[in-house]
């Protein structure tokens, strides 16, 4: 007996072909597809897992590293800044923050005596100074307060100029007053000699020389603190006796150039002057032997007009100086110099 046909219609007139390896059938093209793989998560774990787990397991390594990485920025930038300001003109601060940034000059005058009396009323008579006995002498007092107006008034002269008063707290009876403030608060009880407007504010003090050489190398240092640049023109203000130490000896230790280079003098008073050029020729003859005081007896002097044991400040204001300030010779520094540029 025969079974039924399969005809048109039938529900078993067509049979789905069997699924091979898995795949799908497409009803619409009549192909089969192979069927696709789901895909499977990254097993490895990632950057930051890796780094909390070995924080986890080195936690003061990984303190330490942070912290040296954190120093060596800080290393890095300080140096950055360090190139930055000395490439600035005027050196190493922005010109705002130095006092005085437009003054040009230097006008200078050095101290001889500390002035110990209360009141300024007395500044021509000898006791209310402070006097050695070879500066004993009538007169000898108002000598100071010459070199003082005299400071003053080629200050007025000079819109461009800073007057420094220079001289440290040389005397121990005299106690801790330095002869740089005796004189700026002589030339203030004075009014500035009729030029307090003009020169007042451009008048300030160089407090911790301690011999010629040192007013004249401390007071330009000074000058690069307040103006951030060195003296175009540097002007000595002392007595006439001491020219050639200033001019020549003094100034050549510097290698000052001598046609940027002034001396104004004043004179000692008549019954002082012959012991004065006496004393002068020797201490010249000294400095010649040892043109920056750092030998034998201008040592010992400048060791026993410190004493209260002062700490020089100096190069630190005027770091372009520095094998300067270093140097002990008896011939002339041959280093690098900011005014011989």
């Amino acid at each position: 007996m025969s079974g039924p046909g399969f005809g048109p219609g039938s529900p078993r007139s067509f049979r789905y072909p069997a699924r091979g390896g898995g795949g799908d059938f497409d009803l619409e093209s009549g192909v089969s597809r192979k069927a696709r793989r789901p895909k499977t998560p990254h097993l490895e774990p990632s950057v930051a897992m890796r780094a909390r787990h070995f924080y986890e397991a080195h936690p003061v390594a990984v303190a330490a590293a942070l912290l040296s990485a954190g120093l060596a920025v800080l290393v890095l930038l300080s140096v950055h800044e360090a190139r930055a300001r000395a490439a600035r003109p005027g050196g190493g601060a922005w010109a705002g923050e130095y006092p005085l940034p437009g003054l040009r000059n230097l006008v200078m005058v050095a101290g001889h005596s500390v002035y110990t009396s209360a009141s300024c009323g007395g500044t021509d008579r000898e006791e209310s100074w402070f006097l050695e006995p070879y500066q004993r002498h009538p007169g000898q007092a108002a000598t100071f307060v010459a070199h003082i107006k005299e400071g003053v008034d080629v200050a007025a002269r000079d819109e461009g100029a800073l007057l420094l008063f220079s001289g440290g707290e040389t005397r121990k009876d005299a106690g801790p007053r330095s002869e740089a403030q005796s004189y700026w608060a002589i030339a203030e009880s004075k009014g500035w000699f009729g030029n307090d407007e003009s020169v007042r504010s451009r008048a300030l003090t160089e407090e911790h020389a301690r011999d010629s050489f040192e007013n004249l190398l401390f007071s330009v240092c000074r000058f690069r603190e307040l103006t951030g640049r060195y003296p175009q023109n540097i002007t000595v203000i002392s007595y006439d006796f001491k020219e050639e130490r200033f001019a020549q000896l003094h100034r050549t230790a510097l290698g000052f150039p001598e046609g940027r280079f002034f001396f104004l003098g004043t004179p000692a008073t008549p019954a002082a002057r012959e012991a004065a050029l006496k004393g002068e020729a020797a201490v010249r003859a000294q400095f010649l032997e040892d043109p920056y005081g750092c030998l034998g007896s201008l040592h010992v002097k400048r060791l026993k007009r410190d004493p209260f044991h002062r700490t020089i400040p100096y190069p630190d204001g005027c770091p372009e100086l520095k094998s300067l300030f270093s140097y002990c010779g008896s011939v002339p520094f041959s280093g690098h110099l900011p005014w011989t540029e």
